[in-house]
């Protein structure tokens, strides 16, 4: 076990047990990471800021805990990154998403995944890239520049963890932190060929301040990013439970890993090809349509049905980016407060689509509010009127293929797509449904295109059943298993 390109393509269950049975010191495993990033990142711009200097402490740490031979927690030793955008380790640099004007902002606390990934054992190596506030499905931004998507260099990794995505699939560490306001976890999970979990509202507490009751329009989540299900199992276990500091914590316990076990014998499956709403590549939707059918092998039936939205897809995407934008306001008031004015002398080196979508929202009001919120029942009371009939809805995790980056810091998605007009921050990603509504998801790498680009497929399970979408996962990642197309960006050439 001393080759890294062994270590690479670890799991983090497997790079954990083996630290715990003495077979593999976590220094060397840094190590080893540390080799891989410094070799393969500069073409991926995955990691943005890194802290080798401390990981490696920790390391040494772990190592010294692991010859003890006490109990260790369940992800002892194991490297992992957290996200750069409000996701916060102190002393670190935290620039909300590549804004220039915060390259030199340090945030002295710990966000939820860095708090409790680190008291489950596991070292935070350093933080990935993402777009200016979370606010596109795509990862660019002016400070920074595109994250690269591991498959094909050209292409874009989706956001907004796009970094965290593509650190993963290209094997630098097995799992990292995903946030999810509109899909921000399963978007690059899908692009990336990997796997991402976004668990129940309040499933994963957000004990934000200073407004804590400011993550519910939309639904904002924390999550992993791994490349198997059984690792997400392991990391949502360390990651959800209650916390006092979020009003909306559950407080019920969870068994993650009890999705490891059982079956889908009898399971009742709705698909959707498009929400009722959305245009879809052709590609991406024969790629899922044979995808789902493959859950009729373990016992399950799967029916097509039909899912009633009022609206079309232009409008929920325009509701979506109007309820992001009214939760950041919230930020750029108190970055103003504080001295920095993103939308007065920084303004020039903001996305201009950015800066748009978000004026727009200081001349909202009450009737507004109320309107959208009515907008958004609607679509709850679509998805919650398929879950009432079906034990889970599963859908492409997005309509499009993956987008060339552009060289101006500003990259989106399509404009169009199968022919129609899509919004291009957000209006090809058939994700953001389930932050209006807060039911569980995960993307899970369904197949390829052209034996060459992932494409992702959703899976929504009913209101605060996180361990079914985990085991549906589990199940279909057993019969179509996808491990084999990391050996593409494991080949991929790396110029020194």
């Amino acid at each position: 076990m001393n080759d890294h390109g062994d270590i690479a393509y670890l799991s983090a269950t497997e790079t954990a047990a083996l630290i715990a049975a003495r077979e593999l010191s976590p220094v060397h495993v840094l190590e080893a990471v540390i080799d891989r990033i410094e070799e393969r990142n500069p073409s991926l711009n995955a990691f943005v800021h890194l802290a080798f200097d401390e990981a490696r402490e920790a390391a040494r740490m772990a190592e010294q805990q692991a010859a003890q031979g006490t109990r260790l927690p369940p992800l002892h030793g194991v490297p992992t990154a957290i996200k750069d955008l409000f996701d916060f380790k102190p002393g670190w640099p935290a620039t909300f998403g590549g804004v220039p004007a915060l390259r030199h902002q340090v945030i002295d606390t710990h966000c939820v995944f860095a708090e409790r990934v680190e008291r489950a054992g596991a070292i935070i190596i350093g933080k990935t890239n993402s777009p200016v506030m979370g606010m596109r499905g795509t990862c660019d931004n002016p400070l920074f520049g595109p994250s690269c998507n591991p498959f094909d260099l050209s292409l874009n990794t989706g956001g907004s963890s796009g970094g965290s995505a593509a650190a993963v699939a290209d094997g630098l560490v097995p799992f990292a932190e995903g946030t999810d306001a509109g899909g921000s976890i399963r978007i690059p999970a899908a692009w990336c060929g990997v796997y991402g979990f976004k668990g129940s509202w309040g499933r994963v507490p957000a004990p934000l301040r200073p407004n804590a009751f400011g993550g519910t329009a939309p639904f904002v989540a924390e999550g992993p990013i791994t490349r198997t299900v059984a690792d997400a199992a392991l990391v949502f276990d360390a990651l959800a439970g209650y916390d006092s500091r979020d009003p909306y914590s559950l407080g019920d316990t969870i068994h993650p890993l009890e999705a490891l076990s059982g079956d889908l014998r009898g399971a009742r499956i709705a698909y959707s090809a498009d929400f009722g709403v959305y245009p879809v590549d052709p590609r991406v939707a024969a790629v899922v349509a044979d995808a789902v059918q493959a859950f009729t092998a373990a016992g399950a039936t799967v029916d097509a049905v039909d899912i009633d939205i009022p609206f079309d897809h232009l409008e929920l995407a325009d509701l979506w980016c109007r309820m992001i934008a009214g939760l950041n306001l919230g930020t750029i008031e108190g970055l103003k407060a504080a001295g920095v004015d993103l939308f007065g002398e920084h303004r020039s080196s903001m996305p201009p689509e950015y800066v748009r979508r978000v004026e727009r929202g200081y001349g909202f009001g009450v009737v507004d509010l109320n309107r959208d919120q009515a907008m958004r029942t609607a679509v709850y009371d679509a998805v919650q009127g398929v879950l009432d009939r079906y034990d889970f809805l599963v859908t492409p995790t997005l309509s499009a293929v993956q987008v060339p980056n552009r060289d101006d810091g500003d990259t989106v998605g399509p404009s169009e797509v199968a022919g129609q007009p899509v919004d291009p921050l957000i209006g090809w990603c058939m994700t953001y449904f389930l932050n209006f509504t807060g039911h569980p998801a995960a993307s899970i790498p369904a197949g390829m295109i052209d034996q060459r680009l992932p494409v992702g497929m959703q899976i929504i399970g009913g209101r605060y059943d996180d361990v079914g979408v985990l085991r549906a996962s589990r199940v279909f990642e057993e019969l179509r298993p996808w491990a084999s197309t990391y050996e593409l960006c494991r080949e991929r050439r790396v110029d020194h």
